[in-house]
């Protein structure tokens, strides 16, 4: 069983270990009614997930759980997470495995869709690679020679929170100039709205009716598509800085691959291509020739196909 849990949908399956999604449940989180609602629905979404592969909690190997936040994979705590109000220091790991009768395992949702993408997806095949989801905010994962680096504590890969810039705006963790604060949906929203309160001419008033709060990244794009300048300014800005934030992490692990999901990834070359170029231009030249650049290919799966390769390497290093 895999399960991701996110600030807006809880999203579970029933899945083999080769990767094949048997059955899947998808809940909304409804987050702002505090963790024990949110378990209540998570536990509803694996038992209804159970119940339509026609199977039950003795069957499952294991339970993967990828959390939006910091979870902590040795103590199965989430100790914090900005997209679910009141989630500090919640044992999920061993409320769910009490609850169910299933070993189970946590894991935060980008590295979840780094180990997904290795394992099942685009990554197949690499030992060496790093995943970044650039979405509403900015996360990743590393593979190193083919395992998942998790750091001292369980939460490496955080790297939407780099500084790019020490004096850009303010980043939702608090500190300044986070490539999340730069690069990500968010950010080109943000960006989008200050240009056209600004009397900036663009197209973008007339895709959202006049109600500018509705400007979101995907308005952007769609506006790009149209060939609007400012739209087409802001995404190449994004992507600028997004290639600054790879070409560090080209340079500090020499990765075979970087694949990019999340939501704007379905940009395509109009973000990847000026990222790649600031890739070549700013990391030393060796790794910067040696690393390709390309989408996620798991989309929304991603994030449980992950928990589930987890969870059953978890119980394979514990298993007697």
């Amino acid at each position: 069983m895999g399960v991701d849990i996110g600030g807006t949908k809880i999203l579970a399956a029933v899945v083999t270990p080769q990767g094949e999604i048997l059955a899947r449940e998808k809940r909304a989180t409804v987050a702002e009614e505090g963790p024990e609602a949110v378990i209540s629905r998570l536990i509803g979404a694996i038992e209804a997930a159970l119940s339509l592969a026609g199977t039950e909690p003795a069957r499952l190997a294991a339970i993967g759980i990828a959390v939006a936040g910091m979870a902590l994979p040795g103590e199965g705590v989430v100790a914090f997470s900005p997209n679910l109000r009141g989630w500090r220091d919640v044992p999920l790991r061993d409320i769910v495995a009490r609850q169910l009768g299933v070993s189970t395992f946590l894991i935060n949702d980008a590295s979840a869709a780094a180990l997904g993408e290795h394992c099942y997806g685009a990554g197949r095949g690499v030992n060496n690679l790093v995943y970044v989801t650039v979405g509403t905010g900015i996360g990743g994962g590393v593979i190193i020679d083919g395992k998942l680096y998790c750091g001292a504590c369980g939460v490496a890969g955080e790297v939407g929170h780099m500084t790019i810039d020490v004096d850009g705006p303010r980043c939702n963790c608090g500190n300044f100039g986070c490539l999340e604060a730069l690069a990500s949906g968010t950010a080109v929203a943000r960006e989008a709205k200050r240009h056209v309160a600004e009397g900036a001419e663009t197209c973008l008033p007339q895709l959202v009716g006049g109600e500018l709060e509705m400007i979101t990244a995907e308005t952007v794009f769609q506006a790009a598509q149209k060939g609007d300048p400012l739209a087409l300014e802001i995404i190449a800005q994004a992507a600028s800085y997004l290639g600054i934030g790879l070409a560090n992490l080209v340079n500090l692990f020499n990765p075979e691959l970087i694949i990019v999901g999340g939501g704007l990834a379905h940009m395509g070359n109009m973000l990847l291509s000026p990222a790649l170029r600031v890739i070549r231009e700013r990391a030393f030249e060796v790794p910067a020739q040696a690393v390709r650049l390309v989408t996620a290919q798991l989309g929304g799966s991603s994030g449980v196909l992950g928990a589930v390769a987890f969870a059953l390497q978890q119980e394979a290093e514990v298993r007697p």
